[in-house]
């Protein structure tokens, strides 16, 4: 597992640790078994997008925290120039990129995600809240519900986020789209 995804697991345990959760009782107030956070903490998997923002939520942190280590310390504006952004790679097919990790106790979250192209089936997450998408490039083929959309190039979506959900990049290209989630 790559660099950042160990150091994000050491947030994790380091989270319960301070919490005093024993695995179980993580497993159970993050809705999980205890053996995907036995591998959530020691870096043996990916870890979900969708796991770190209920994390974050069930515990009042920022996504960011856990994402980079850092606290958000700025209350009126964060700006985030191009390229700029925290990134996170979850595994290949994914890179999700900050836009507003430096704003402490935000409302919503936005990231600009890549898709790179995969011969895979898209896995299916979900997460509280709602997510805005907006593709800025490339066709996405979106599942919701078990029901597939073909997304273009200034298509968007919304949609409750607690429906399972996934993504995959179509005509062997990278997409990359806004994600505002809430």
């Amino acid at each position: 597992m790559n660099e950042q995804i160990k150091q994000i697991s050491e947030r994790l345990k380091g989270l319960r640790d301070s919490l005093e959760y024993t695995i179980e009782e993580m497993a159970e107030r993050c809705q999980r078994t205890a053996e995907e956070i036995e591998r959530y903490e020691a870096g043996e998997t990916d870890i979900p997008m969708s796991f770190l923002f209920d994390v974050a939520q069930k515990f009042n942190l920022n996504t960011s925290t856990l994402i980079s280590g850092e606290e958000p310390r700025m209350k009126a504006y964060f700006v985030t120039r191009a390229g700029k952004g925290k990134s996170v790679e979850r595994n290949r097919a994914y890179r999700y990129q900050e836009l507003a990790s430096g704003f402490r106790n935000p409302n919503i979250e936005p990231f600009e995600v890549t898709v790179e192209p995969n011969e895979q089936k898209s896995s299916l997450n979900s997460h509280n809240g709602e997510e805005f998408d907006y593709i800025l490039e490339g066709r996405l083929l979106f599942t919701i519900n078990n029901k597939e959309l073909t997304l273009n190039s200034g298509d968007s979506i919304y949609f409750d986020s607690s429906n399972p959900h996934g993504m995959k990049a179509l005509d062997g290209k990278a997409v990359r789209f806004l994600a505002i989630i809430k």
